[in-house]
C-alpha cells in the first residue's frame, strides 16, 4: 500500500474515532458541567422542598389535605435521598411526615379519588427505605382501598362497572391517572413484592394506551381536547417508565406497555426544540418552553436509557440535551420558572398559550428531582 493511501485512511479512521467519542459525549448522563450535576441540583431542589411548607395550588392558604404535586415532589426528593447517599435529607424528609401520625392526621387524604390516593406513595417509600411497619400498613391500605369496591361521594354511574372489569373504580381515563394509580400500586408492589399490585395496575395501563393513545404515539388532553398539552402527556411519560421499571418480565401485558412507551418517546424526539425544551403545547412551535413536562419527559427519557429500552445514542442524547435546558430555569432559591398553572381540560387553543406561568410550583419542582434520581442510578 502506498504511503499517500495509508495516510488518508490513518485520516479517515483518527475522524471516525473523534466523531464517535463525541457522539458518546453528546449522549453521556455522568460528566456534567460544574452546577448542573444531579446531585447539585438535586439538592439544592430537594433543601427548598424541605424549607417549603404545604403547597395548596398556589392559594395562599394551606391545603385540608396534602396535595399530589407535593407528593410527587416528596417521592422524587426521597428517591434523590436514597440515590445520593444524603442521610440528613432522608432524616427531614422522615420528620416532615411524623405528624400525619399525630396533629395532621386529618391531612392525609382519603383514598376516593387516583389524585389522593398517589399519597400512599410517600409511605410505601418510607417503608422501603425504613422497614417501620407502620409506613407499610398507611400504604398497603391506600393502594387496597383503590381496588376495593366503589364507596362514597365521589362513586360515579360508570364507577361499577370498571371495577366489576378489574379495573380501580377510580377509572375516568384523563392521561394524569397513568402516573397517580400506577406509581401507588408499583409502590405497593416494590414493599410487599405481591405481583396483584403491579399486575393490575399493568392492566389499568394497557386500558388507557388502548382507549387514548394517538397514531403519532401522543395523547390528547382529553377525547373531546385534541391538543397535545405538555404536562398531560408528560404524566403519561413518567407512568409508563415507572411502570415498565418494575414491571416483572413474564408479566403478560409488558409488550404492549413497552410499545406505547416507545412509540412516545420517538414522537417525542420531534418536538424539542434547540435548547432541550418542550413546550406547552407539545406540537405547537409558537407555544411557549414549560418545564414541567420537559422534567417529565426527561425523566422517560433517562429510565429508558438506564434500562436498555431506549438507544443510549439517540435518547441519552436528547435526555442530556433536556436536563441542560431545564436546569437553566432554575434561581437562586432552587425554584423552577416556567411551569404551567394547574389546568383543566378545554378545547381552545388559546387557553392553554394563556395558561399562567408560575415560578416554585411542585408541579415543576417535582420532575427536576425525578430526574436527579434516576441519573444517579447505575
Amino acid at each position: 500500500m502506498k504511503k499517500t493511501s495509508i495516510r488518508v485512511l490513518l485520516a479517515i479512521l483518527f475522524v471516525s474515532s473523534k466523531l464517535q467519542a463525541q457522539s458518546v459525549a453528546v449522549a453521556d448522563l455522568q460528566k456534567w458541567p460544574k452546577g448542573a450535576s444531579p446531585v447539585e441540583i438535586g439538592k439544592r431542589v430537594a433543601d427548598r422542598f424541605i424549607a417549603t411548607l404545604h403547597p395548596n395550588f398556589g392559594r395562599p392558604t394551606p391545603p385540608k389535605v396534602i396535595t399530589y404535586p407535593e407528593v410527587c415532589a416528596w417521592y422524587g426528593a426521597l428517591k434523590f435521598s436514597q440515590g445520593s447517599k444524603d442521610k440528613k435529607l432522608k432524616q427531614a424528609l422522615v420528620a416532615r411526615f411524623e405528624p400525619f401520625f399525630g396533629p395532621e392526621a386529618n391531612m392525609v387524604p382519603l383514598p376516593d379519588h387516583v389524585d389522593y390516593c398517589v399519597f400512599g406513595c410517600i409511605p410505601l417509600e418510607l417503608y422501603t427505605q425504613t422497614k417501620e411497619q407502620r409506613y407499610l400498613d398507611m400504604g398497603k391500605n391506600i393502594a387496597d382501598k383503590q381496588w376495593g369496591p366503589p364507596e362514597g361521594p365521589r362513586v360515579k354511574p360508570e364507577s361499577q362497572g370498571f371495577y366489576d372489569k378489574g379495573y380501580t373504580w377510580q377509572t375516568r381515563l384523563w392521561i394524569d391517572d397513568m402516573f397517580m394509580i400506577t406509581a401507588v400500586q408499583a409502590q405497593a408492589f416494590r414493599a410487599t413484592g405481591d405481583r396483584k399490585y403491579i399486575d393490575r395496575a399493568a392492566r389499568e395501563m394497557v386500558m388507557y394506551l388502548d382507549s387514548l393513545q394517538r397514531d403519532n404515539g401522543l395523547f390528547y388532553h382529553a377525547p373531546d381536547v385534541p391538543f397535545f398539552w405538555g404536562r398531560g402527556d408528560g404524566w403519561m411519560a413518567a407512568g409508563t417508565a415507572e411502570l415498565l421499571r418494575s414491571l416483572p418480565a413474564d408479566n403478560p401485558d409488558r409488550p404492549r406497555i413497552m410499545e406505547g412507551y416507545q412509540k412516545m418517546m420517538a414522537s417525542l424526539l420531534k418536538y424539542q426544540d434547540e435548547k432541550g425544551m418542550w413546550h406547552q403545547l407539545i406540537d405547537d412551535p409558537e407555544s411557549w418552553p414549560e418545564t414541567s413536562c420537559t422534567g417529565m419527559f426527561a425523566f422517560a427519557m433517562i429510565t429508558g436509557v438506564k434500562n436498555g429500552w431506549l438507544d443510549q445514542k439517540t435518547y441519552g442524547a436528547a435526555a442530556r440535551k433536556a436536563w441542560l435546558g431545564l436546569t437553566s430555569y432554575i434561581d437562586e432559591n432552587g425554584d423552577i420558572r416556567e411551569v404551567c398553572q394547574g389546568t383543566n381540560k378545554k378545547n381552545d387553543r388559546q387557553y392553554y398559550l394563556d395558561r399562567r406561568r408560575i415560578t416554585g410550583d411542585m408541579h415543576g419542582q417535582a420532575p427536576v428531582l425525578w430526574c436527579a434520581a434516576a441519573l444517579l442510578q447505575k
